[in-house]
């Protein structure tokens, strides 16, 4: 559940409570590849943002089908915090997150540095650095930045590339992973 969204916390609480009998009866997600196949039967994404204190705990697919609640709240939770403007995050790439922090093997949740961005986020973080594209997916609500101060850059890049469904950026020096829906490609160190 999300700590910025208290509209449905009934039908979350009680959605919540199927989930966790359901996670101690179901097979667990061993490899992230048969994750994003279908492999399982509910997907979580766990993060936090050290921007605006927010944090989020959602279980956003179950048997075969997005909740559309909690995408929703996924949408909110990784707006652009410099503007607020939110857009709809491509579910491939909440897919990828969840299915490579399954790999990690942590109960430590993301830290969300950057999900969603405006154009004029994006321009403003491109004229400070050479690493921001100038039609970066993260305008199209295709890409995050992540970190879990408990696994290095290499072990959270080599989790998202197993998954084969997207790009993985590694950039050690800033301490964190890109990771999105677009072509599967790896850059970095």
């Amino acid at each position: 559940m999300t700590e910025h969204s208290s509209s449905s916390i009934s039908r979350r609480a009680l959605l919540g409570a199927f989930a966790a009998t359901a996670l101690t009866a179901a097979p667990t997600f061993s490899k992230a590849a048969g994750f994003l196949r279908g492999g399982g039967d509910i997907r979580r994404i766990r993060m936090y943002s050290g921007r605006t204190g927010e944090k989020i705990d959602t279980i956003y697919w179950v048997e075969g089908k997005y909740i559309k609640d909690a995408v929703k709240e996924i949408n909110a939770f990784m707006r652009d915090w410099r503007t607020n403007d939110v857009i709809g995050i491509d579910t491939r790439t909440i897919d990828i997150m969840a299915a490579a922090h399954n790999l990690l093997d942590v109960n430590e949740p993301y830290m969300l540095l950057s999900g969603y961005r405006s154009p004029a986020t994006n321009a403003m973080l491109r004229s400070r650095s050479r690493g921001v594209a100038k039609n970066s997916l993260h305008m199209k609500g295709q890409a995050a930045d992540l970190r879990i101060s408990s696994r290095s850059v290499h072990q959270i890049a080599k989790a998202a590339a197993a998954c084969r469904a997207g790009g993985v950026g590694r950039y050690s020096g800033s301490n964190f992973v890109h990771m999105d829906c677009g072509p599967v490609r790896t850059w970095g160190r």
